[in-house]
């Protein structure tokens, strides 16, 4: 019996996984904006017939906040356990350098120059990154194949 690892297309899968930790970023550093009701009324006329259909804008409204909110707190939580099964320089270099605050502002040099102890050459780092970034996409199941 054998077990064949996918080969996937580096530079698509490369794409996907920083894509999802831009996602990650996104949801964990910026407050989530909720939506709120209008109470005022409209001055312009509405034409239209019945529908016999009722519409509840608080009730949509406080659905929205409420699973926003916890699709954002879920998809934070799932990508932190990934990262977290990575092995422990795996997971110094994500963590460092895709899920700081100040990751979009961080290169890859001051990473492996600053952040690794000791610091490590430009080529272990992309050997690094690319193990993780291949176990992150079949992990969060974000593959593409070739």
């Amino acid at each position: 019996m054998s077990f064949d690892l996918p080969e996937l297309d580096q530079k698509k899968t490369k794409e996907a996984v920083e894509s999802a930790l831009e996602k990650y970023r996104i949801f964990r550093y910026l407050a989530f904006e909720e939506r709120e009701v209008s109470i005022t009324a409209s001055s312009e006329e509405r034409f239209h017939g019945p529908t016999n259909a009722t519409t509840d804008q608080t009730s949509q409204a406080a659905i929205y906040n409420a699973d926003q909110q916890e699709y954002r707190r879920k998809y934070c939580e799932r990508l932190e356990r990934s990262v977290n099964r990575l092995a422990p320089k795996e997971k110094l270099l994500i963590e460092k350098r895709y899920l700081e605050s100040d990751a979009e502002y961080k290169t890859d040099i001051q990473v492996y120059t600053f952040d690794f102890q000791p610091p490590i050459s430009q080529v272990t780092y992309g050997k690094i990154r690319w193990k993780a970034f291949y176990k992150l996409a079949l992990i969060l199941n974000i593959t593409v194949t070739k």
